[in-house]
């Protein structure tokens, strides 16, 4: 997918753990979850926000394109 999602590099760099961050946005644990390893095909704007929020960050702290073919997000150039 060219969408790669660093939900987890944005909260690790926070020191916020999933249980902190889903009780700030007010999603369940198991669906944070999901979004967090990228396995979800689709996201909420709404919960977008609420996770920008919380986490003071912007949406492409949270989400990066790599395109097909590309080994890693590094080589956009």
């Amino acid at each position: 997918m060219p969408i790669v999602l660093r939900l987890d590099r944005v909260m690790a760099d926070r020191k916020m753990s999933l249980n902190t961050l889903s009780e700030k946005v007010g999603i369940a644990n198991v669906n944070l979850s999901k979004i967090k390893t990228g396995k979800v095909s689709a996201i909420r704007f709404s919960t977008l926000e609420a996770i920008c929020e919380a986490l003071h960050c912007q949406p492409g702290d949270i989400l990066e394109y790599c395109p097909p073919g590309a080994e890693n997000p590094a080589d956009i150039k």
